[in-house]
């Protein structure tokens, strides 16, 4: 392993610092457009249902939830990432939406960060996903450390992020990622919660989707090109100019966020795709629904909504769920069954 667990990693807590500063605090919004914009959904005139009779709700990995959004991983393993996720898992309790941690490896190395991940007193009764990086499935973790991760918050399942570009820009980035398919595949058969693999922002193409499924993945996270762009936000991180402009030359990279939908729906029908990657409203998360997918996930727009207050975030949060069901009112969607079938067409340019 690369560190041992009980090790303080002080190294991950200045990253981890850092990300959460950089995001807040620089541009970091990737070149690509994730797509939304170029859509529109086919109005419908006579909706014949009663605003107020609209369902928006889910059930995913038996968890109801009363809207199909999910709080993407942010943070965590710090002070203020710590209180940030208190705000983000009290709003997603309130709200009966979803909420994943960031990576919870500093808490697997150093235990006594773990409390900064502990949501579930906060968020009782809605979806809470732990959070690890799969390539550290190539650097000593196995069964153990993803088990510790699900069971130290009281997970519902385990998010298993794969992040190559970032890892490859990142000084001092776990590189290593041989053979990493066939060690996905022992947790899913070995774990008894559901896995879902994501990327951080550089979507997930067909043929890898296929993959996949094949092994054995619960769900699917797109998390495709169009929000953050973490070459971006390592870009800030790296010390030399010739880093800096490698880093930055990544910045339109990645396969847009409708594009990856689309790709991921098509390779693995069967399974549940949560949306992520530069959602900024409801109706975008209500584009991803028509699109394929199960649930969206958002993440910038409501960390610095969280930064301000609980208050700030609760109003953003109220802002896309009244988006989401006008819009399903004005595609004559009384559920997100009927949603999934709305007619998206071609903004016209």
């Amino acid at each position: 392993m690369e560190h041992s667990k009980n090790e303080k990693d002080t190294s991950i807590m200045v990253r981890k610092v850092d990300h959460l500063r950089i995001n807040l605090e620089e541009d970091v919004q990737s070149s690509v457009s994730s797509g939304f914009s170029s859509l529109q959904f086919e109005h419908c005139a006579l909706p014949e249902i009663d605003l107020q009779e609209i369902d928006p709700s889910v059930t995913i990995f038996k968890r109801h939830l009363k809207y199909p959004l999910l709080i993407s991983s942010m943070t965590g393993g710090t002070g203020e990432g710590s209180r940030i996720n208190q705000v983000l898992a009290e709003c997603a309790e309130a709200f009966r939406i979803g909420m994943a941690v960031g990576s919870q490896r500093i808490g697997i190395n150093d235990p006594e960060m773990m409390h900064s991940f502990k949501m579930r007193k906060y968020a009782a009764n809605t979806l809470l996903l732990a959070n690890l990086g799969a390539i550290q499935l190539n650097y000593g973790y196995g069964i153990n450390e993803c088990m510790q991760a699900v069971d130290s918050i009281a997970a519902d399942g385990l998010i298993l992020h794969l992040n190559p570009l970032q890892e490859a820009l990142q000084p001092g980035g776990n590189t290593n990622f041989s053979d990493l398919l066939k060690k996905i595949e022992v947790i899913c058969r070995k774990l008894p919660v559901p896995i879902i693999v994501k990327e951080v922002g550089w979507g997930i193409s067909y043929e890898i989707a296929r993959q996949l499924s094949d092994i054995g993945v619960s769900a699917i996270d797109v998390a495709g090109a169009g929000g953050t762009s973490w070459s971006q936000v390592e870009m800030y991180r790296v010390n030399s100019e010739t880093d800096r402009n490698i880093a930055a030359s990544f910045r339109n990279w990645g396969i847009p966020t409708i594009e990856s939908i689309r790709q991921v729906r098509k390779a693995a029908p069967g399974l549940p795709v949560i949306a992520s990657g530069g959602l900024k409203s409801g109706l975008d998360l209500a584009k991803s629904i028509a699109l394929g997918a199960s649930i969206g996930g958002m993440a910038g727009p409501l960390l610095r909504a969280a930064v301000v207050s609980s208050q700030k975030l609760s109003e953003k949060i109220e802002q896309l769920t009244r988006e989401l069901t006008i819009a399903m009112f004005a595609t004559g969607s009384k559920n997100l069954d009927e949603l999934s079938k709305a007619r998206l067409i071609d903004r016209p340019m």
